[in-house]
């Protein structure tokens, strides 16, 4: 149950960082040809693109607009409330 709790607060904390990091890319406040930041974005990518894509599929396309972290924190958020976390 511990590694459980301890693994949605992880996820929880990854999706924030994920869409603080999205918005400072697209203001142009972080550039992903740096070295850091692109090693970051794409490590990001690939742990939640797997958990984002299913999401997208069932949700309607609005252009340039992407609910799927919203959804995902939803999720997170109902998953620790009835955890007690």
């Amino acid at each position: 149950m511990i590694l459980l709790s301890w693994a949605v607060t992880l996820l929880y904390y990854v999706v924030i960082l994920h869409v603080i990091m999205s918005w400072l890319i697209s203001f142009q406040v972080l550039n992903i040809y740096q070295p850091i930041v692109g090693k970051a974005w794409y490590g990001l990518n690939r742990i939640l693109e797997p958990i984002y894509t299913p999401i997208r599929r069932v949700l309607p396309n609005t252009a340039g607009l992407d609910f799927a972290p919203l959804v995902v924190l939803i999720g997170v958020i109902i998953l620790r409330r009835m955890l007690h976390i």
